[in-house]
């Protein structure tokens, strides 16, 4: 391999979230972050030559959007999933999370309901009902093997009700890693157009498909999949550049385009920072495809590493295999502990800091997220503390 995803980087004091806030979120500073969803790799080469290339002239003033930015990243998505976005669709967003609630607020008023598959990503409630909205949650059915699939018969009784007006998709799905396949995202899509139900498709993880997985935007799925959505996108997951704001969205439907959009110029919230353009070009290029595949094959085998581990010293616990992402869903109920068992376990006895299942929804009791996106060091130093933990008990 040419890059060497086994470097350890030290982040601390660096103003890193997932390092320098322990204390705060979980009441103690010693603990190995294993929780936030940025990677402990150092960000590819190649995108930090172009960020000091930049920074080499000492003027950083108004920027227009790099000539050829749209068209670049259209190409990449086609290229890697088969869905070619006109570049008249798509726009700058500063955020996928401050996306959500661009669309709670351009498109959906008071009484509205918003619709979310849990367990999922917590943002997904957080803004609807910090912006005063109602959210209506159609839980996934857990598979007898682990996985899951949609409750489409639950979805068809809950939008019975005409106030709910948005669909949040995770695809690939955050935080059990599933890549949804065609049928069900065209099944989805149907239930939802027959309803007047618009679908905004959280696809920042679509460049992480592990183990021959493939991602498929929902908006390529079918003519009425694309005439209800909103797809959100970003290069940051992938190349670990979460902290340049790079995010896009791609609307097909030109009436739907046209508020959305409307608003979003209104609000000068399409104007994109300096960098973003920059590290998104460096980024969607042959080498990007290059460090992309090698990231992947090495997430890869810390997710077998994990498996191999629990399976040997932690039977109780059992990972869910992500389809992508580097982010493993832990099913811990087997210790048979309680939810706040389970958190003193992890935090206070192990001293790990990885992200409370519950805060999926009811639906994660009992299970906790853990960010495998580390050398391969880290990973089984994290399982060597807990193996330690449940040992003691």
């Amino acid at each position: 391999m040419r890059y060497d995803f086994d470097k350890i980087v030290e982040r601390k004091g660096t103003g890193a979230i997932k390092w320098d806030i322990l204390d705060e979120v979980f009441g103690k500073s010693d603990l190995l972050p294993m929780w936030v969803a940025d990677m402990e790799f150092e960000t590819p080469p190649f995108i930090v030559d172009a960020l000091k290339e930049r920074i080499s002239h000492p003027v950083f003033g108004y920027t227009k959007v790099p000539d050829g930015y749209w068209e670049r990243v259209s190409s990449w998505i086609g290229s890697h999933h088969g869905w070619t976005p006109k570049t008249e669709w798509m726009t700058f967003i500063p955020g996928i999370v401050k996306g959500i609630g661009m669309v709670v607020n351009a498109l959906l008023t008071k009484g509205d309901k918003v619709v979310i598959q849990s367990p999922v990503y917590h943002p997904f409630h957080i803004v609807p009902e910090g912006n005063g909205l109602e959210v209506v949650r159609n839980p996934l059915h857990e598979n007898e093997d682990g996985s899951y699939s949609m409750d489409f018969d639950n979805l068809e009784e809950i939008l019975k009700d005409p106030s709910c007006k948005l669909f949040i998709l995770s695809n690939p799905h955050n935080p059990a890693g599933i890549v949804w396949d065609k049928k069900t995202l065209s099944r989805l899509a149907d239930i939802c157009y027959a309803h007047n139900v618009i679908v905004i498709s959280d696809e920042i993880h679509c460049d992480m498909a592990l183990f021959g997985h493939k991602h498929i935007p929902f908006a390529s799925v079918s003519e009425k999949a694309a005439s209800i959505s909103i797809t959100f996108g970003a290069p940051s997951k992938t190349f670990n550049i979460a902290g340049i704001v790079s995010s896009y969205a791609i609307v097909p439907d030109d009436d739907l385009r046209g508020k959305f959009y409307g608003w979003i110029e209104g609000n000068e919230f399409n104007l994109m920072p300096i960098f973003a353009g920059i590290a998104t070009m460096a980024a969607f290029t042959p080498e990007g495809e290059e460090w992309r595949k090698e990231m992947i094959s090495y997430v890869e085998g810390n997710a077998l590493a994990v498996e191999e581990f629990c399976k040997e010293n932690i039977p109780a616990i059992k990972p869910l295999r992500p389809q992508a992402s580097f982010l493993v869903w832990l099913d811990c109920r087997g210790l048979g502990l309680s939810h706040k068992a389970l958190i003193d376990l992890f935090v206070n006895k192990a001293g790990l800091g990885l992200n409370d299942g519950a805060i999926f929804g009811e639906e994660g009791v009992g299970f906790m997220r853990l960010n495998i996106g580390s050398p391969r060091s880290m990973v089984l130093e994290g399982l060597n503390k807990l193996k330690k933990a449940i040992t003691s008990l």
